[in-house]
């Protein structure tokens, strides 16, 4: 499947279907693809296109296919694996070794590339740190290259928590090179990267970016050579270019539509664009409870 095949499915099931048979429909497609037919989409899932909606209910569920697409790459990978349901305060997926005794939490994460300023909110590494719970490990999965390049909290509460920051790179690496456990070949070591990092990490240098640290473990693990591992990245950087430039033309393309609205059209859209009759709605609602709820003497 190719990314702008997954963008249709989506798009087509949230015209169709309730939010939830939508997700279940997807996630039957998603699983049901052979490993050379799901690794294209990996790399992509990480960055949401521009023209879905900001807070709208396609954005909602393509986050929820995110997840899916987080559980079904632990599924290449020989773990059994799950997407939870609950959104309140847990994390998305929960995979378990199916021939040796540790399980994991995991939890997607989806930028847009329009979206630079990001901080160590937006991770949520210390909520994954809770959300392990009774699990051995916890894996946080976002793009590679959205990940805070020089320091970050981030990284000094990934190795005080133990929670593995992850990418959809790592991934798509991992099952190009057919990576899978086996009764003989675990990944635990894998999960567990933050905790051998933070051995020999100071205190004064907790919340620099270890990211080539952990490169270094992938390289070996792959038998890449340094090379062959910087190829792989290039590979990635050059289709987030493409994307970018296909989120340009798109936003380009709106500036062209805005620039032939009448006054009227484009007073219209700043008013709605403002959510400004949605705020006088809330006033109201709000100052009408307090009628209702006057005290009189």
């Amino acid at each position: 499947m190719q990314f702008y095949e997954l963008r249709k499915l989506i798009k087509q099931a949230i015209s169709e279907d309730d939010f939830q048979t939508s997700c279940d429909r997807i996630q039957e497609v998603i699983f049901g693809l052979d490993k050379n037919g799901f690794i294209p989409i990996i790399a992509e899932i990480g960055s949401i296109p521009e023209d879905i909606e900001h807070d709208s209910s396609e954005e909602k569920l393509y986050t929820k296919v995110s997840d899916i697409i987080l559980a079904k790459c632990f599924l290449e990978l020989g773990l059994k694996a799950n997407v939870l349901k609950e959104r309140a305060n847990c994390a998305d997926v929960i995979a378990q070794s199916v021939f040796h005794n540790y399980s994991l939490v995991a939890d997607a994460k989806a930028f847009r590339l329009s979206r630079t300023a990001k901080n160590q909110k937006d991770f949520k590494v210390e909520s994954m740190v809770h959300w392990k719970g009774v699990n051995d490990y916890s894996v946080l999965c976002c793009p590679y290259f959205q990940y805070p390049k020089i320091k970050s909290q981030i990284y000094g509460q990934a190795l005080n928590g133990n929670v593995l920051l992850f990418s959809w790179e790592y991934f798509s690496m991992l099952l190009e090179c057919n990576v899978k456990e086996t009764v003989n070949y675990s990944l635990e070591n894998l999960w567990n990267m933050s905790a051998v990092i933070s051995e020999t990490t100071t205190i004064q240098d907790k919340n620099l970016c270890f990211l080539n640290k952990q490169n270094n473990y992938i390289k070996n693990m792959l038998n890449y050579s340094d090379a062959e591992f910087e190829k792989a990245l290039n590979i990635f950087k050059q289709e987030i270019i493409n994307r970018g430039e296909e989120e340009i033309n798109y936003w380009q393309t709106k500036i062209k539509v805005i620039k032939n609205y009448s006054r009227e059209e484009a007073i219209e859209m700043l008013i709605k664009s403002l959510k400004l009759n949605e705020k006088i709605n809330s006033i109201n609602s709000y100052i009408n409870q307090l009628r209702g709820q006057y005290v009189h003497r």
